[in-house]
């Protein structure tokens, strides 16, 4: 019952999440990668981080309720997408609090500092684990629905993230990074909005629950 009562609130968080990011993208009025929002100085950290929290709240109520799903996959199998789930919210709720220095440079040379080493590396590890659970959920066994929603997702965030990633390395076309981040960080939120919902359907009440 617990969990049939959080799943839409969480669905709800994401979306607000959501928001929240474009909202502060807005009001930003430039280009910008999501952390940079966050960023010390930044009159849009607020935002960024009661965004990261309300996120990260979610992908553990998702994740508790998706412990029955487990990929049909032997490598994908090793963990259940709850796993990565969980693993993503920590991720995030840390990224949440420690956040970039002014403009988020990486971490690397002259502009080294820890800080920065440890948003970017763990913000990196949420955003892998929340790809690994497209793909554990993608390769499910016995949901085809959520199959198909997955595989799209995780193609469309691999590509659009991974192309905006190399821009950022590169330091090459850093306007138009920016955007693909935010489009697939949209994408993956929608994914975790849409998997709550699914999964609240998939949760019938018992007759004690009714």
């Amino acid at each position: 019952m617990t969990v049939r009562i959080l799943l839409p609130i969480a669905a709800t968080a994401v979306l607000i999440g959501l928001a929240l990011l474009w909202g502060a993208r807005v009001a930003a009025n430039r280009f910008v990668y999501v952390s940079e929002l966050g960023a010390d100085g930044e009159p849009t950290a607020w935002a960024f981080r009661w965004a990261l929290l309300l996120i990260a709240s979610a992908a553990v109520v998702v994740a508790v309720a998706a412990r029955h799903l487990r990929s049909r996959l032997r490598v994908l199998a090793v963990w259940t997408p709850s796993v990565s789930l969980v693993v993503a919210g920590v991720s995030f709720a840390v990224a949440s609090q420690v956040t970039c220095t002014s403009g988020c440079p990486l971490p690397v040379g002259s502009s080294f500092t820890w800080q920065d080493l440890i948003h970017t590396s763990i913000a990196v590890l949420g955003f892998a684990a929340a790809c690994v659970a497209m793909l554990q959920v993608a390769t499910a066994k016995d949901h085809p629905g959520l199959a198909r929603l997955s595989w799209i997702s995780a193609v469309v965030v691999a590509v659009v993230a991974g192309t905006g990633g190399i821009l950022s390395l590169a330091r090459f076309m850093v306007d138009l990074g920016g955007i693909l981040e935010f489009v697939a960080t949209t994408v993956a939120l929608l994914w975790l909005a849409v998997l709550a919902l699914a999964l609240l359907g998939a949760t019938r009440p018992t007759p004690e629950m009714r």
